[in-house]
């Protein structure tokens, strides 16, 4: 099949990939953007998943400071190189997470990082709710698991939806930008500051 030059160029402005990826992506998809888009989602969480193994010693500290000065947020953003660090998508991505760190008030940085007690007496205090709702009980504990679910997504950085663009997780947000420059980057940690808090 051959592939007209404007279908490449935009998917390129959609996906921000490669010529050749997204010539490949639509041969594939046999010219269906959205086929190609998401053909080109699947190769980037592919490679992404190769590079999660590799050491990340360089990056940078960046911080947002919310309009009033109530709210602040450092937060150490780490990269393979310190070539990748310098570079405009890499800073940006920085700020975008400060940004989202300071809107959203995250626990942690992934569901790993919240403590077990803590997840705990969640699932206690909606299996109390649930049982109160008079909810049967062989359905509570999917009541629970539903729940919990989505007190990750809305405590952990990493489920969160992306303040910017909310059909994105922080997650895809990342995946895509560990796609883009070829390293592997992670969110290391962070500090959230608020006023009387």
């Amino acid at each position: 099949m051959d592939i007209p030059a404007s279908l490449v160029k935009q998917l390129r402005e959609r996906t921000n990939a490669g010529l050749m990826d997204c010539k490949a992506a639509l041969k594939e998809s046999d010219g269906d953007l959205d086929k190609a888009v998401e053909y080109l989602r699947i190769k980037g969480l592919a490679a992404a998943q190769k590079k999660s193994e590799r050491a990340t010693s360089e990056g940078m500290v960046t911080s947002y400071v919310h309009p009033g000065n109530r709210i602040g947020v450092l937060v150490e953003i780490s990269c393979e190189t310190d070539f990748v660090a310098r570079t405009d998508e890499f800073q940006n991505f920085g700020r975008d997470i400060a940004m989202q760190i300071a809107a959203t008030a995250p626990l942690a940085v992934e569901r790993a990082d919240i403590a077990a007690d803590v997840v705990e007496k969640e699932r206690e205090l909606f299996r109390t709710q649930a049982l109160e709702e008079k909810k049967p009980e062989k359905v509570v504990e999917k009541i629970v698991d539903g729940r919990i679910e989505k007190f990750y997504t809305e405590n952990c950085l990493l489920d969160q939806a992306f303040i910017k663009d909310d059909s994105k997780s922080v997650s895809d947000l990342l995946n895509e930008l560990i796609s883009k420059l070829g390293e592997n980057i992670k969110i290391a940690r962070f500090s959230r500051f608020q006023i009387g808090q």
